[in-house]
């Protein structure tokens, strides 16, 4: 350890040597002065040599190495961070630039995991001060620096809930208000120069910076952040900053959202640059964030058509706050559409099929009631929307492909209320009326697996068949007036009744021998274990809601053994009286 006179003749030498003289070991040893300085609490000792004009040839040659103790102090808190946040103000001011943010680069990279949101806001004032001293490159480096900043931001969890974002307990809110500061500066620039004649290079190159920073930042944090304009919460105002600093960087939203150019993809990955335009979609048809900057000449199924790309970005997605973003995205694009309006031509396009098939993934698979009971309406929607035509060809689509009882179920149910719909004055139409309806009653009209149909996997299916059916001879006055059309029906009825009666028949046999032998099961048992033993082995093959009969007890597989012959005899007789009105 050196004494005041030793440091004060180091001093001294260095005052008198040239910046280009100044050796590695001369810095390590400044830096090592100033740490220890700030180790012994003296802060406003070390503040009071940064300031001395005496020391400003040194500060101004090697200040840069007492960025990060001198950081690292303010982060702390605990010893007058007011004469260290002084003395980094002081660099910044005479230290060279370049060098200054080479040290602020490096700081930020090195961060603290622990500390991140504490160290960004401790420099992007400083940062800033920093950024507007550079004669070049300025528009480079200020890309550096949002990068480098997003890239530590994007390692804090977003807050969900109102609680978490007033709580902040992470400091992300407080960051991303920190990030917009730092940018309106160079904002105000693209600004004061819009319209001018002539555009350098380093006008483009700040736009292009200014615009990634914006589409990294509707990427994350914003399309994991809970939005609402009930509530202007930090995230919302700082969702606002990016969607106004869009069209001021000369970037408008409807190119951006509809006539995204390659250049501009390409400052992201396709999925990224997807993902952030949905997110300004959301924010622009949901939140009605900028909305008055967006031109009115755009049709809504326009509008719908461009949408439908983000809609699948978002629900192909598994996190909640991308699925809900993508099902209010989707019904505010469809609730401007007129009803039975959109052309069956639209269900050509990619989006028109892997929309619904995300949604029917969504429906089966989601463990979210609140999205299930979304998804649902939001299909529901959809399928209102649609034309006669594009009903018809989107209810064969859905028929093939959902392999889902429940959905298939669904389609069926929609298919009898578009029948009655057709029936009313006006409304005819040879897709649920004419010969074009026969096609697709002969694919709701079938058992999947022949004979062999498990009947209470397809039970959903099975009922909305017969319902069908039955409305369908009840209303035969409208059917009957086209003679081939009526024969046709009925000859498709009667095949499927007739399989459907076989595999009853077969199913009721196969349930009422598993009861039986349940239930001599059930008298044998002298002990425990021969019973436990039994019931292993019984009723392998039969399955409810995915869980094996076989690992219930005794008493509950009595209950679904009963319950599968209730509902046979259910079909059974809905059967009958589909027969006794066809004789009638």
């Amino acid at each position: 350890m050196m004494n005041e006179d030793q440091v004060n003749d180091i001093i001294k030498r260095w005052r008198a040597t040239p910046e280009e003289e100044l050796k590695p070991e001369d810095y390590q040893q400044f830096k090592n002065l100033g740490s220890a300085c700030l180790t012994q609490g003296d802060s406003e000792q070390l503040l009071k040599f940064v300031q001395d004009k005496k020391n400003q040839g040194i500060v101004k040659s090697m200040g840069c190495v007492l960025l990060a103790p001198l950081a690292s102090e303010v982060v702390k808190k605990d010893k007058s961070p007011d004469h260290c946040q002084a003395a980094i103000t002081h660099l910044t001011r005479i230290c060279s630039p370049d060098e200054l943010l080479h040290s602020l680069l490096k700081l930020i990279d090195d961060i603290d995991p622990h500390a991140i949101s504490e160290t960004i806001l401790a420099l992007v004032p400083h940062l800033l001060t920093v950024l507007l001293r550079l004669d070049e490159r300025q528009a480079a480096s200020l890309g550096l620096a949002l990068s480098a900043l997003q890239k530590q931001l994007s390692r804090l969890p977003v807050p969900y809930t109102q609680q978490q974002e007033e709580a902040d307990v992470f400091g992300l809110c407080r960051c991303c208000t920190a990030l917009a500061e730092l940018t309106k500066p160079f904002i105000e620039e693209v600004k004061r120069k819009d319209g001018s004649c002539v555009t350098t290079a380093e006008d483009e190159e700040l736009k292009t910076e200014l615009l990634k920073f914006c589409m990294r930042s509707l990427r994350e944090p914003l399309l994991e952040a809970e939005l609402t304009r009930d509530r202007k919460s930090s995230l919302w105002l700082f969702a606002t900053e990016i969607m106004v600093t869009l069209p001021a960087i000369q970037e408008s939203l409807s190119e951006l959202l509809f006539f995204s150019s390659l250049k501009k993809s390409s400052l992201m990955d396709n999925s990224q640059s997807r993902e952030s335009r949905a997110c300004v979609a959301y924010l622009l048809f949901v939140q009605l964030i900028a909305i008055d900057s967006f031109p009115a000449v755009f049709s809504p199924v326009f509008v719908l058509q461009c949408n439908m790309e983000y809609v699948n970005q978002l629900l192909s997605s598994k996190k909640e706050s991308h699925l809900l973003k993508g099902l209010t995205l989707h019904t505010k694009s469809l609730e401007s559409v007129q009803d039975n309006s959109l052309p069956v031509s639209l269900l050509e396009l990619k989006s028109f099929y892997s929309v619904p098939q995300n949604l029917r993934r969504l429906l089966t698979d989601c463990p979210m009631k609140h999205l299930r009971e979304s998804g649902l309406q939001v299909f529901q929607l959809f399928i209102n929307k649609l034309d006669a035509e594009a009903k018809h060809k989107f209810f064969r689509c859905m028929l093939k492909t959902s392999n889902h009882s429940g959905v298939e179920g669904y389609i069926i149910k929609n298919i009898r209320n578009q029948v009655e719909f057709s029936m009313k004055p006006g409304n005819a139409n040879e897709w649920f009326l004419g010969g074009e309806f026969l096609s697709l009653l002969g694919l709701v009209l079938c058992l999947p697996q022949g004979a062999d149909t498990d009947l209470l996997h397809n039970m959903d299916r099975i009922m909305e068949c017969l319902n069908l059916l039955r409305y369908l001879l009840i209303r035969d006055k409208e059917l009957r007036s086209n003679a081939d059309v009526w024969e046709e029906l009925c000859r498709i009825k009667d095949k499927y009744l007739k399989m459907l009666r076989v595999c009853i028949s077969i199913s009721r046999a196969y349930y009422s021998a598993e009861l039986k032998a349940l239930k001599e099961d059930q008298k044998l048992k002298a002990k425990e274990a021969r019973a436990s033993a039994r019931s292993t082995k019984l009723l392998k093959s039969i399955t409810v809601k995915h869980q094996k009969v076989s690992n219930l007890s005794p008493e509950v597989q009595h209950q679904v053994l009963q319950s599968a012959l209730v509902t046979f005899d259910l079909m059974e007789s809905l059967i009958v009286r589909i027969e006794e009105i066809t004789e009638e």
